[in-house]
C-alpha cells in the first residue's frame, strides 16, 4: 500500500509539473497547405495598430485567426528556401486591405503566437527564427518580437523586447530574441513578427524554423539532425 501511494504522489507531482509548463513550439511550415486558414489552424493570430503620419495612436483592432494566400498580411511561399527552409516559407507583410494605408497613416501589422504564462513560470524563454529579406522598401519597418502583457491591468505592455529585420541580408540568416518569464505568471506571452508601413508601400520579410524553447544552456544548431517535424511531435 504504501509503495502505490509512493508511486501516486510522483505521478501527481508530474501531473503538476506538466500543468505548469510553459509550451515549447516549432514550426518549419512545410506542413501547410497554400490555402487560407493554415496558419489559423495552428493558432496563428494578427493584430492591427493605427497612428497617424505623426505617430499619434488612433485605433487598434484584433485579434483575428491570421489569413494566408489571400495577399493580405501573411502567405506560405515557395522558392525562397535554401536546404535548411525546405520548400516553404513564411512570407510576412503589412495589413494592405486597411484602407488607411491612402491617407498616410503608419499600419503596425503583427502576427504572432500566444500563450498564457503559468503560475510559477521561470527561467529563460528563447525564440529563434530564419529569415532573409523580401520586398520592403520606402520607410516600412519589419521586427521580430517577444511581447508580454498583463490581462490584470487592462493588458499593460510588460515587456516588448525585438529584433530589427528591416534591413537583413537577401540571404538567409538564424536570429534571436530571449526573455526571462519570472515572476510573470498569468501574463499573455507572444512571439512572432510585425511590419509598419503606410501609402501601400512594399514591406515583406521571409521567415521560417520558428523555435520557442528553454535555454538550458545549450543552442538548437542551426543544421538540424532531428527534422522540425520531429522535433514539434515531441512536444506536441
Amino acid at each position: 500500500m504504501k509503495s502505490v501511494t509512493i508511486v501516486l504522489v510522483a505521478a501527481l507531482l508530474l501531473v503538476a509539473s506538466v500543468a505548469f509548463a510553459q509550451t515549447p513550439y516549432t514550426q518549419d511550415f512545410e506542413g501547410y497547405l497554400m490555402v487560407d486558414g493554415q496558419l489559423a489552424a495552428d493558432g496563428w493570430l494578427v493584430y492591427g495598430n493605427v497612428s497617424d503620419a505623426l505617430g499619434n495612436y488612433l485605433y487598434g483592432h484584433g485579434p483575428w485567426p491570421a489569413p494566408n494566400n489571400i495577399s493580405n498580411w501573411c502567405d506560405i511561399t515557395t522558392g525562397q528556401g535554401g536546404v535548411e527552409q525546405g520548400a516553404q516559407q513564411l512570407s510576412m507583410f503589412s495589413d494592405y486591405n486597411n484602407t488607411d494605408h491612402a491617407l498616410g497613416y503608419l499600419i503596425e501589422s503583427n502576427l504572432y503566437q500566444e500563450q498564457t504564462l503559468p503560475v510559477g513560470c521561470s527561467g529563460t524563454w528563447i525564440f529563434q527564427f530564419d529569415a532573409k529579406l523580401g520586398d520592403i522598401t520606402g520607410a516600412s519597418t519589419a521586427s521580430a518580437f517577444i511581447k508580454t502583457l498583463d490581462p490584470s491591468t487592462g493588458y499593460t505592455l510588460t515587456n516588448h523586447l525585438t529584433y530589427d529585420t528591416t534591413a537583413l541580408p537577401t540571404t538567409w540568416g538564424t536570429y534571436t530574441i530571449s526573455l526571462d518569464v519570472t515572476g510573470l505568471d498569468n501574463q499573455l506571452f507572444q512571439i512572432g513578427f510585425a511590419t509598419v508601413a503606410s501609402n501601400y508601400e512594399p514591406s515583406g520579410i521571409f521567415y521560417d524554423n520558428v523555435y520557442l524553447f528553454l535555454d538550458t544552456g545549450s543552442t538548437v544548431p542551426e543544421s538540424q539532425a532531428t527534422t522540425l517535424t520531429r522535433i514539434k511531435a515531441m512536444f506536441r
